[in-house]
């Protein structure tokens, strides 16, 4: 079993501010995604305007059943109506080596 990235990238919307998109990820992260099983830790960058996440897992296994988790909670809808969707792209790899 091999740890396990989630990578995502993407663009906000135009009327999002950074502020509260870092206050409505803190939400997603408290409540939801730090509570499934394996979730290791989650980290943002930012390039210009384009923001790259890595969401690391313990497994393989685990990140897949994460990527159903709150589908249909008020915090997981309020993060993802920042983000300009059609910007977005997402990977789910597992590690190959780490130096």
């Amino acid at each position: 079993m091999k740890k396990t990235a989630w990578i995502f990238s993407y663009k906000l919307k135009e009327n999002v501010k950074k502020d509260y998109f870092i206050e409505q990820t803190k939400n997603l992260h408290d409540e939801i995604i730090s509570k499934q099983k394996g979730f290791i830790s989650w980290e943002h960058f930012l390039d210009g305007e384009v923001w790259t996440d890595f969401v690391l897992w313990e497994t393989e296994e685990d990140a897949k059943k994460a990527t159903t988790a709150g589908q249909k909670n008020e915090i997981t809808k309020k993060f993802y109506a920042c983000i300009d969707l059609k910007s977005c792209t997402a990977l789910i790899s597992q590690l190959v080596k780490k130096y």
